[in-house]
């Protein structure tokens, strides 16, 4: 029996949903990266509480899980639909989705260790010593509401929207998006351009991701995919 023929991917957004996902694209691009700490030590200081740096990232990303999950309800609804109708695919494409990003990501990093040396990367460095103080809050915040956030911002928004008009340029913004996100702050914060180089290293996650997204048809994908790859990395450190 011939296999289902495969849903092409299609943003399906209405005006609205791709303005308000700009604008949550946007804090969780910029805003939180350079205020979110800020944000939540006010609140701290109006409610008279201590907000320690794990719970104000537990509260921030709950917060933009929400705001999405209201401007994308329909979309998300539909995605699930379609999961539903080719469980089959999805799965199989998670599978390979996994396969490929431990396959790939560890020539990767050896290759970029071979052309500039080893710089650290400050973000697993911060995620690292951040799961290890606050291990609950933080498994909710990166094996949960990261993976949601940004697999719908980067692939359902980015991705679905652009892949109407050109499949190379939703590949290339998506991936660079969602790269930036991982090594700009620190670059900033570091005062060191050379950090940027980093962005090589989320090349790989970036085209798994969207891959899985183009290929199943359903965002839930991507999002499972990213979700396990962050679950490993969480047991990896608390091991």
């Amino acid at each position: 029996m011939a296999g289902k023929k495969k849903k092409a991917v299609s943003s399906n957004l209405t005006d609205f949903e791709k303005l308000a996902g700009v604008v949550l694209l946007a804090v969780y691009l910029i805003v939180l990266p350079l205020w979110g700490g800020w944000l939540t030590d006010q609140l701290g200081a109006l409610l008279g509480v201590s907000i320690s740096r794990a719970m104000s990232n537990m509260i921030c990303f709950y917060l933009l899980f929400a705001a999405v999950v209201l401007v994308f309800h329909a979309f998300l609804y539909q995605t699930t639909q379609i999961f539903l109708k080719a469980m089959e695919r999805c799965f199989r494409t998670l599978g390979l989705a996994l396969v490929l990003f431990y396959g790939l990501n560890e020539l990767l990093f050896r290759v970029s260790a071979l052309l500039w040396g080893n710089l650290t990367n400050l973000n697993d460095a911060a995620l690292i010593a951040q799961v290890a103080a606050a291990p609950g809050m933080m498994i909710l915040v990166v094996v949960f509401l990261s993976p949601f956030i940004e697999e719908t911002l980067f692939r359902g928004l980015i991705f679905g929207w652009l892949r109407q008009h050109s499949r190379a340029v939703a590949y290339a913004v998506s991936c660079l998006l969602f790269a930036l996100l991982h090594v700009w702050q620190y670059a900033l914060f570091q005062a060191n351009p050379m950090y940027l180089l980093l962005i090589v290293q989320y090349i790989v996650p970036g085209l798994v991701f969207t891959w899985a997204y183009d290929h199943s048809g359903s965002l839930w994908t991507p999002i499972a995919a990213h979700a396990a790859v962050n679950a490993l990395a969480v047991w990896a450190v608390l091991a």
